[in-house]
C-alpha cells in the first residue's frame, strides 16, 4: 500500500486529520519564509500525545546545529527532512549527529537533475524528489508546482523514495501509476487557502494515493 505523508500541518487538528485518514507521515515545516512555518513552542503543542500511527517528519531548509538541536528537543521527530541546498557532505553530518532518519529532498526539472539522487542516496536513509523551484523563488518546495513524472520510470532506485511535487487527490493515482511510488507527498494539494489544510481534502488524498476512488472522484 501507498504511504502518504501530509506536509505542512499548523495545528493538532491537522494532525488528528491526517492519522484519521490513514496517513503513515505528518510534516511540520521549521522555515520562517513558509506559510507554513511552525515555531518551535507551537510544535511541541501540535505533537503532544501524537497518534501512534504517524510519523513526525521535521521539515528544515539549510538549518544549523542550533536550530536542528532545538527541533530535536523540541518536537523529538522521526525523520529530518532536509528541503534546501545541503551538500552530502552536510546531509552526512546531520545523519551522524542525530542518529534520526534523514530525507534528502532533490529538486527535478529535467534529466540532467537525477544524478544529484544517486549523489545523495549514498548518504541519506530515503530521497525525496520535488519539482525543482521556479527561477527567483524563495520557497524550495510547497510551490504546488508538477514536474514529468515519467523521468522517474525505470530509475535504480537505492534508497526508499517518496514522491512531492504538485499532487493532488486529483493526479496523484496517475503519478503513482507512471513512476511506481510507494510513497507520496503532498502540502499544497491539501489546502483551501495557502497554508491552511482542507481536512476533507486530506481523507481524499489518502484515499486516492491508496486506490481506493479513480482519479478525479
Amino acid at each position: 500500500m501507498v504511504q502518504v505523508k501530509i506536509c505542512g500541518l499548523r495545528s493538532r487538528g491537522d494532525l488528528a486529520a491526517t492519522a484519521e485518514a490513514g496517513a503513515t507521515f505528518a510534516g511540520l515545516v521549521f522555515f520562517p519564509l513558509s506559510p507554513r512555518n511552525v515555531s518551535l513552542a507551537d510544535a511541541r503543542w501540535i505533537v503532544t500525545d501524537r497518534p501512534e500511527t504517524v510519523r513526525i517528519v521535521a521539515l528544515t531548509v539549510d538549518a544549523d546545529d542550533a536550530l536542528l538541536d532545538s527541533i530535536v528537543s523540541a518536537v523529538e521527530p522521526d525523520m529530518l527532512q532536509l528541503h534546501g541546498g545541503e551538500s552530502p557532505d552536510r546531509t552526512a553530518e546531520i545523519r551522524a549527529r542525530y542518529g534520526i532518519s534523514v530525507m534528502k529532498a532533490v529538486g527535478i526539472a529535467g534529466p540532467d537533475d537525477l544524478a544529484a539522487l544517486e549523489v545523495y542516496s549514498q548518504v541519506a536513509d530515503q530521497i525525496l524528489v520535488d519539482a525543482r523551484p521556479p527561477k527567483g523563488g524563495f520557497l524550495p518546495g510547497g510551490n504546488g508546482l508538477a514536474f514529468d513524472w515519467q523521468l522517474l520510470e525505470a530509475y535504480p532506485w537505492q534508497v526508499p523514495w517518496m514522491l512531492a511535487g504538485g499532487l493532488t487527490p486529483d493526479n496523484v493515482a496517475e503519478a503513482v501509476r507512471l513512476t511506481g511510488a510507494l510513497q507520496v507527498d503532498t502540502s499544497t494539494g491539501v489546502e483551501a487557502s495557502r497554508g491552511n489544510k482542507d481536512h476533507a481534502l486530506i481523507a481524499r488524498f489518502v484515499r486516492a494515493a491508496q486506490g481506493h476512488v479513480a482519479v478525479g472522484a
